[in-house]
Formats: C-alpha cells, sequence, structure tokens
C-alpha cells in the first residue's frame, strides 16, 4: 500500500428515486466524484443479499450479489424493463412520498426486487434473438460456477417454499424457471457492477470490498455444505458466534450464526473459503476481512443461552487457513484488511502480523484518558487503515454530543486548539497520521449527527437505513476534502 485516502459509503446509502441506492448512475458518478476529490480508495460494506432487517452481515450468501442493488435506471436504459412499466411508476410514487434520507427495507423487497427479477425474466426471454447476450452470459456461469449453482437452487427452493431450509424435505427439487431467472439476476448485478468498476478505475478509485467471517444460519452454504458448520443433529447450530461483554453492550452480543467445524474445512485444504475469497476479489482490489480476531478464536456460544456471557473462547484456524489462501491466489501479499478491533490478544496481533496485513484504528475510541492509547495518531504503524469511525459507530458529531468535557479537553489538547468541527478536526487527524490508508465515513464529511448512524451493534432494528441527500455530495465538498488530502500527501493508490 501506498500513502492514500478515501470514503466508506455504502452504495444503499447513494442517493436516487427507487428507495436505496444501487450499483447505477449515482454510483458511477460518485465514483468520478471521488476521482475529483483525490481519493483513491471507495470503501463499502458486503454486497450480498442482506437479511430481514437490511443487514449484509447476516446474508443468506457469501457469493451472490444483491438484487436490491441492480440499478432499475440501467435496467430500463437497456430495455430489459419499460419506461411506463405501471409497477415501475407506483415504486416511484411510494418512493416521492417516502424520506429520501431513509431505506425501507420491507419496500425493496416486496416492491423493488420484483422489478428486478421482471427484467431478469425478460432478459432469459431474448434468448436466440440478437438482443441475448450469449456469449457473456455463458462466460458468467462457468467464471462463477463454484457457487452459482447452490445458490440459485437455494433461493429458489427458499421462494417456493418460504420456511427455512431445515424445514424443507429431503429432495427438494427447485422450479427450474426459477433458478434461471436467479441466474440471469445475478449476471444482471455482475454486468452492473463491471460497469461501475470499470469507471471508478477510470477515474484512478479503487474498491475496498467487506468479508463478513460468519454467514447465516439459513443460507446456501450451511445448506449445501453442512459439514463444514457446527451443527446439532436437527441441522441447527449447536453453538452460535457472538463476542463477550464490551463497550456496546453489558452482556456482549449474540448474532445467532453457526461457527465453523475448522477441521473439516482444513480437510478439504479450506475449498469453500478459497472459493469465497476468489470470487470476492474478482469484484473488489483489497478485501476487509470482518471480525479477523475470530480467525484466531471465536466466541462460542451455547445455541440455547440467554446471552453472550454463557460463551467461551475456542482457538479458530490460526495461520493455516491464511496459508491456504495464500496459496491459492498464487503465493503474493494477501490483498487484506485485518478488522483488528475488540479483544485483541498477542496470538491475534502475531496473526495479522505473520501475514503483513494492516490492521484498524478508530480515533473515536483515542481519547479515554491514556496517554499512549493505540488509537492515537503518534503511535501508529505505517502499516494501518485508520478511520474516524466505522460504520459500527456513531458518526463523529452523534459521539462527540454524547462525550464529557474531560473527553472534549483531551481532544482540543491533541489537537493543540479549541476544537471548531469535530468530524473535520478528526479527518485531519487521521489524514495526517502515518497510517498508509485513511478513511473517513460519508456521514463525517458531511457533518451529520446521530441520526445518521448506519449500525447499532446488537440492536437488531432500525439500522443499515441512511441515505446521502441528493446533491450533498457537491463539488465544494470534493473540493475541501481534495484539500485535506493533498496537505496530508495522500495521493498515492492502495496496491
Amino acid at each position: 500500500m501506498s500513502r492514500a485516502s478515501g470514503v466508506l459509503l455504502h452504495p444503499t446509502s447513494l442517493p436516487g428515486p427507487w428507495g436505496q441506492g444501487d450499483l447505477g448512475p449515482e454510483a458511477r458518478r460518485f465514483a468520478a466524484w471521488l476521482g475529483s476529490a483525490r481519493q483513491r480508495v471507495w470503501q463499502v460494506l458486503p454486497l450480498t443479499p442482506v437479511d430481514d432487517s437490511g443487514s449484509p452481515y447476516n446474508s443468506p450468501s457469501a457469493f451472490a450479489g444483491s438484487a436490491g442493488l441492480v440499478s432499475l435506471d440501467d435496467l430500463v436504459e437497456q430495455g430489459w424493463l419499460r419506461a411506463d412499466d405501471p409497477e415501475l411508476a407506483a415504486l416511484a410514487a411510494i418512493c416521492a412520498e417516502r424520506p429520501a434520507d431513509r431505506i425501507d427495507h420491507r419496500l425493496i423487497k416486496e416492491r423493488r426486487e420484483p422489478l428486478v427479477r421482471k427484467a431478469a425474466r425478460a432478459l432469459l426471454d431474448a434468448r436466440g434473438t440478437g438482443r441475448f447476450p450469449s456469449e457473456a452470459f455463458a462466460a458468467f456461469l462457468q467464471a462463477e460456477s463454484a457457487w452459482l449453482p447452490d445458490w440459485t437452487r437455494f433461493h429458489a427452493l427458499g421462494r417456493e417454499r418460504g420456511a427455512p431450509w431445515w424445514s424443507w424435505p429431503a429432495q427438494a427439487a427447485p422450479d427450474p424457471a426459477l433458478v434461471a431467472e436467479e441466474e440471469a439476476v445475478q449476471f444482471l448485478f455482475d454486468a452492473q457492477w463491471r460497469r461501475l468498476r470499470a469507471v471508478a478505475a477510470e477515474h484512478g478509485v479503487q474498491i475496498v470490498g467487506d468479508l463478513p467471517i460468519f454467514v447465516s444460519a439459513n443460507s446456501a452454504a450451511v445448506w449445501s455444505s453442512p459439514e463444514l458448520f457446527l451443527l446439532g443433529e436437527d441441522g441447527l447450530p449447536a453453538v452460535v458466534a457472538g463476542v463477550p461483554p464490551d463497550a456496546f453492550s453489558p452482556t456482549g452480543q449474540m448474532w445467532g450464526m453457526p461457527l465453523y467445524d475448522w477441521a473439516r474445512n482444513e480437510a478439504d485444504g479450506f475449498a469453500w473459503w478459497c472459493a469465497r475469497l476468489s470470487a470476492l476479489l474478482r469484484r473488489v482490489d483489497l478485501v476487509r476481512v470482518d471480525h479477523f480476531r475470530g480467525f484466531e478464536a471465536a466466541w462460542h456460544i451455547p445455541a440455547d443461552a440467554e446471552d453472550a456471557r454463557a460463551g467461551s473462547w475456542v482457538p479458530g484456524p490460526g495461520r493455516v487457513l491464511f496459508d491456504a489462501l495464500q496459496r491459492a491466489l498464487g503465493g503474493g501479499p494477501l490483498p487484506l484488511i485485518a478488522e483488528d478491533l475488540g479483544v485483541i490478544t498477542p496470538a491475534v496481533d502475531a496473526l495479522r502480523d505473520a501475514f503483513c496485513l494492516p490492521g484498524m484504528r478508530i480515533l473515536q475510541f483515542a481519547f479515554g484518558g491514556e496517554p499512549n492509547h493505540a488509537y492515537l495518531p503518534h503511535t501508529y504503524p505505517e502499516r494501518c487503515v485508520v478511520y474516524p469511525g466505522t460504520h459500527d459507530n456513531d458518526t463523529v458529531f452523534g459521539w462527540w454530543a454524547h462525550i464529557g468535557a474531560e473527553e472534549r479537553q483531551r481532544v482540543a489538547s491533541y489537537l493543540g486548539r479549541e476544537v471548531g468541527d469535530p468530524a473535520w478536526d478528526l479527518w485531519r487527524l487521521a489524514s495526517e497520521s502515518r497510517a498508509e490508508l485513511a478513511v473517513v465515513a460519508a456521514q463525517d464529511l458531511l457533518s451529520l449527527g446521530e441520526e445518521a448512524r448506519f449500525n447499532v451493534p446488537g440492536m437488531a432494528d432500525g439500522n443499515w437505513a441512511w441515505r446521502a441527500a441528493p446533491g450533498a455530495l457537491d463539488d465544494h465538498l470534493a473540493g475541501r476534502l481534495a484539500e485535506v488530502t493533498a496537505r496530508a500527501h495522500r495521493d498515492g493508490h492502495c496496491a
């Protein structure tokens, strides 16, 4: 990595007329905007399908693209949707009456995604004509053959039967038409993502993706490969993932996702993990590995426990997994960022450092009173990524509103002056640090308060819903960001 900076903004948070942001015109405009602001990185959250609460970290697929991210504008442009489609007009009318800065996840599932599936059927209906992209479609099916058949069958069965997979008959067979439809949805997602990534590359912007360590119990991976997970005889998780009590929750967090049978994964050379990372790196340039410490040891909670306090640390695969990933990618440096937050031990640090992975530093955590706190900028190694706050934190303005006078004074003392705009003051600290990469959340560029917070860990509802206002990311803001970037000498590329 060379010295660079970037912005954290999930595509769903972009403006637009269809209920949430997507991979279409606004995303391409944002990629160009980043280039004009001298940014070299666009960091996103997982691009996979979300759960009913909108979370991309409890996905039914570790590989598939979210249908909700497929651009309706692009589908109309390409002729797969009619501009005068009454369902499209109805969606536009509903969205026009809703707050432009919030996502209604139920609306996306019930109104928007069916339009994407209608476009997928139109694409399939064009087979045998000159409009059907037969070569590109065949190449996509071949390139993604390691995961696509399992996902499309799982998704089709889920649409037919509704209930979780463990209630399905053992030999349940999906409707071939629904399987083909989901193949087409994934093809459309892939084509739009490639177009967006090409625009980003034209403007010198690389994309940092996100790899959640866990998947949903009701997912294609657990359904198709149950032997890779610690399940009971009923097919349900015997233990579930989470974290012990911490600053976010006095009882810890009980996420509910199944944990891995690492011995079984190792027995087949971590093939599923190698396929997963390889597929993600066909989409992005770098990958933030979520909950990195879980690969050294994870918090195993009995599935019937009341809360996460009943859990215990159980060793993970350690370096043998990352050795396998490195071999699968050709033996070079792993293009990973380790999300090494939380309860971090010397063993976690050693695993990260063994593969020269940059860790993360969060400025909001730095001013608790320790003069050499590991998140204060003067303590940073070059090999790290610094954030004023991430998607799991409050916005900087929201954080500032809730901290006490003593902590505020520590910030001012560190700056050597009074705090004017806390969001930009922390961003300047981050930018001017030794960290190779500095990343700021879009909400903090806009100096927004806690109303713009994206996620509260441990809270099931109300997350993943913030959107930027139309026109908020304007030329003035780009110029201001470019000025800070130039002063901090962050014009390099992360590669």
